[in-house]
């Protein structure tokens, strides 16, 4: 590749910049929602953090995060992570930004729908087992067993003897989760009652958004202080030194999303990797070879010329 070429190095960095552009679609896309109603805003312009800043210290951190995912690789680590929360609290657009760079055959998210008839007579924790991850894999779990303790609990959808019995489980189960050689990390993303609120009208308002309400998610705007209880009975229980919740100040998207990715950097010491030099090889071309035509009425109509 000659890069001293101006038209080869225009396309180099054409390709650069559009390396970048789905954070700047998804930043776009907030950008439009919170403009639907900025007078609700708890936050002042002055207090978001800055685009530059957020942007620069985000691809950063994205660059240690493929660093981690080569270690993770490397040295046959076994990771999970639960990101838990309440609706709307940014669960979802934390994980996008850690996976965003990463390799899906190495790094992959769990989202389980509600159990299935056969599923809620299993062992509470089998349907998570099956995901756990093996040797040189990073497991993100967008809500996770401890929905017993938050959504099943609330709901009515165990009994007080369930939750009881999952409270005195759920420590064993995630020792012999660390005995066996899985690093577990555990993330709570912190929202205040006000701005789920905010957030919860916003999609009310966004025809892009409104498929994310689901009516279990209204409902849980009712129960906030049930859920409330919930939760810090939740945390006193299960948060032990063998396996401990971190809290993510999560009222300010951009501020969460680089604090949660900056600490989980922090949890697993890593390094570089090896790396054998890649030299592109050069096709085989043979003279009998005849590239066939494709049929004009195949292509895709060019409607953006």
């Amino acid at each position: 590749m000659n890069i001293s070429d101006p038209g080869q190095l225009d396309r180099i960095k054409a390709e650069i910049a559009d390396s970048f552009d789905e954070e700047l679609e998804l930043q776009m896309d907030e950008d439009r929602l919170d403009d639907l109603a900025i007078e609700g805003m708890q936050s002042t312009p002055d207090e978001i953090l800055d685009r530059k800043i957020y942007f620069r210290e985000l691809f950063r951190l994205q660059h240690e995060l493929v660093r981690l995912q080569d270690w993770v690789q490397h040295q046959k680590l076994k990771v999970v992570v639960i990101f838990e929360g309440r609706d709307s609290a940014g669960k979802g657009g934390a994980i996008k930004r850690v996976t965003q760079r990463l390799n899906p055959r190495v790094c992959r998210v769990v989202a389980l729908p509600a159990p299935s008839e056969r599923e809620r007579h299993q062992w509470y924790f089998q349907r998570y087992v099956q995901h756990l991850p093996t040797a040189g894999e990073i497991v993100l779990f967008d809500r996770s067993w401890y929905n017993r303790a938050g959504v099943e609990r609330v709901m009515g959808f165990c009994t007080p003897d369930e939750l009881e019995d999952f409270f005195q489980s759920v420590p064993q189960f995630e020792n012999m989760l660390v005995r066996s050689g899985i690093i577990l990390i555990k993330y709570w993303f912190s929202i205040t009652d006000e701005e789920q609120e905010f957030r919860f009208n916003m999609r009310i308002q966004d025809p892009l958004k409104q498929w994310k309400l689901s009516p279990m998610d209204l409902e849980s705007r009712v129960h906030w202080e049930s859920y409330t209880k919930a939760k810090e009975e939740m945390l006193s229980r299960t948060h032990k030194p063998e396996t401990p919740w971190w809290v993510v100040d999560a009222v300010d998207k951009r501020r969460a999303r680089l604090n949660c990715i900056a600490h989980l950097l922090q949890q697993i010491p890593y390094g570089d990797v090896p790396k054998p030099s890649i030299q592109l090889p050069e096709r085989a071309r043979n003279s009998d070879y005849n590239r066939a035509p494709v049929p004009a009425e195949m292509y895709v109509p060019d409607l953006y010329r």
